[in-house]
């Protein structure tokens, strides 16, 4: 395999299993510097060891992070800071769903939590990196699920109502509004954002192990012959993070390597804006919260 990575800086997170850990073993053997985010200690440890024997390559590591409370995620960005001086790719892949919306430690729901604000809060603490690194990528995970998304900032941050599936389809619909944001950020660099939807994957997706319920585990289990396998799930993701092919797409929603158009609520550049100003809001809250000794 082509060493074409070989001095580019690479983080990613959800690099312990399905299409992140099929994205970091494409990474590692291409060369690059890799950094791997994870929660568990022992299964990151053991997930770092498999990469190195499998690439041959020694510059991987890990952060340990739980990434549904905000300021363990800027703690996290911080001690990547002070390993490196340059962010080629970063890649926003952890995710979780549940059977019922759950309120997470940060006083937000849990979904919401991991699948968006957790990508916020990791992008913007490392932005100043990823500015002033030439060419660099943000690679974000969404989901063709985003179109059943519906998001409301008065309410969905800490709504526990409808269900688990509309929880998780609303926090991807906001990665396509965060990807959009950000990528207009960048205006005046060499930097690019885009997200993508792998399609249905036969993975251990899930949220942290939770069980999804009768109907969704039957759905889950029926349609998992059909299923693409995590390196077919992860190949917009690497497209998208490397390929020379994938430069001019900023802002984009890409399906099988080409964009796509998502639903109408995500092409609403003031609804992403003011999503961008919430989610400020939220994790500077959070934070301010573990400083003063009430979380």
């Amino acid at each position: 395999m082509t060493q074409d990575l070989v001095g580019k800086v690479v983080l990613i997170t959800g690099a312990t299993d399905g299409i992140g850990k099929a994205a970091a073993t494409e990474f590692a053997k291409r060369g690059a510097t890799l950094t791997i985010v994870g929660r568990s200690k022992q299964k990151a440890e053991q997930v770092l060891a498999e990469l190195k024997a499998a690439s041959g390559n020694q510059n991987i590591d890990l952060l340990l992070c739980d990434l549904s409370r905000m300021a363990d995620v800027k703690r996290a960005a911080e001690e990547f800071r002070a390993r490196h001086d340059r962010l080629d790719v970063l890649v926003n892949n952890a995710g979780a769903t549940f059977k019922t919306p759950t309120m997470g430690p940060d006083g937000f729901e849990l979904t919401f939590a991991l699948n968006h604000l957790a990508y916020f809060q990791l992008t913007t603490a490392l932005l100043d990196l990823l500015k002033k690194t030439p060419g660099a990528r943000v690679v974000s995970t969404s989901s063709g699920m985003q179109a059943r998304g519906k998001l409301d900032l008065a309410k969905t941050p800490t709504s526990l109502e409808g269900s688990g599936p509309s929880a998780y389809a609303t926090s991807k619909l906001a990665n396509v509004l965060f990807t959009k944001e950000l990528q207009r950020r960048l205006e005046g660099t060499t930097a690019a954002a885009n997200c993508f939807e792998p399609g249905t994957v036969r993975t251990q997706f899930g949220g942290f192990g939770s069980d999804q319920g009768f109907l969704l585990n039957l759905v889950y289990t029926l349609a998992k012959p059909f299923s693409s396998t995590p390196e077919q799930g992860a190949d917009s993701l690497i497209w998208l993070a490397t390929s020379p092919e994938a430069t001019p797409l900023k802002g984009e929603y890409v399906s099988k390597r080409r964009p796509a158009r998502p639903q109408k609520q995500a092409l609403d550049a003031k609804l992403a804006a003011d999503l961008w100003t919430l989610s400020e809001r939220l994790c500077a809250e959070a934070a301010g919260r573990v400083a003063g000794g009430t979380a």
